[in-house]
């Protein structure tokens, strides 16, 4: 698979729906929607709307491409569980995609710290910081998940000029900019633009890996879970209660 590829990007870790086709660096069509709880009845028809948009059939797709969180629970196994029937009906290899690296590669060139913040809801968020090193993004710091504390002591032990990205940024842009305080060089923080990982830019990472043969059989791909689904936290709770 030297060549160009036509590669399908499913996103769906976070409250949207986002479809993507891809052929290299273009990208041919893209389809997005706000979808806090209806995932997996705008996703089917969403990948029929782009693969039509972009004149390409289901034979013509060379890979699939996913977001893998971490990110909500439900919304990840639907675009997942999407990716991987793809795969298998159509034998086509997978590339499984960090939702943290898809936020912060969206960000223009920058010699800031990107750290990329997702909402993880119950007052959490997921984190990890990224670096522009020899003209490429580099993940710097592993993907966490705790409170914004623990967020704002990993930016501070960095002490470099941050941008923030990402819902989970947002959201607490309180909170972080009152964690810092002056300790920082200072720090920015993207646009609601900027605020989900989408499938334009997941394709985008995806087939510079595809490029380099990093894909995996669909049985191999798993969800990037840095705490227990919340079904299983509750049932704890109820359990010890």
């Amino acid at each position: 698979m030297g060549r160009t590829m036509i590669i399908l990007g499913i996103d769906t870790a976070t409250d949207s729906v986002s479809v993507a086709l891809g052929n290299g660096n273009l990208v041919m069509a893209h389809s997005d929607a706000v979808s806090d709880r209806q995932h997996c009845e705008a996703l089917a028809p969403m990948i029929d709307f782009v693969c039509k948009q972009a004149g390409v059939s289901f034979r013509e797709i060379d890979a699939v491409a996913v977001d893998i969180g971490p990110g909500l629970f439900t919304g990840m196994r639907v675009g997942i569980a999407a990716a991987k029937a793809v795969a298998f009906s159509l034998d086509l290899p997978i590339i499984g995609v960090c939702s943290l690296d898809v936020l912060a590669a969206a960000v223009p060139p920058t010699d800031s710290v990107v750290v990329a913040v997702i909402d993880a809801r119950r007052q959490e968020v997921y984190w990890a910081m990224y670096r522009t090193i020899e003209d490429e993004l580099t993940q710097v710091h592993a993907p966490g998940v705790g409170p914004v504390t623990g967020l704002v002591t990993d930016v501070l032990e960095r002490a470099q000029h941050a941008q923030f990205v990402g819902n989970g940024a947002l959201r607490y842009r309180r909170e972080i900019v009152e964690g810092l305080g002056t300790s920082l060089p200072g720090c920015d923080f993207s646009s609601e633009r900027f605020s989900r990982p989408t499938a334009p830019t997941l394709v985008a990472l995806a087939h510079r890996r595809a490029m380099q043969e990093q894909w995996q059989a669909a049985h191999e791909l798993s969800p990037l879970y840095l705490r227990p689904p919340d079904a299983e936290i509750n049932w704890s709770t109820r359990s010890v209660s």
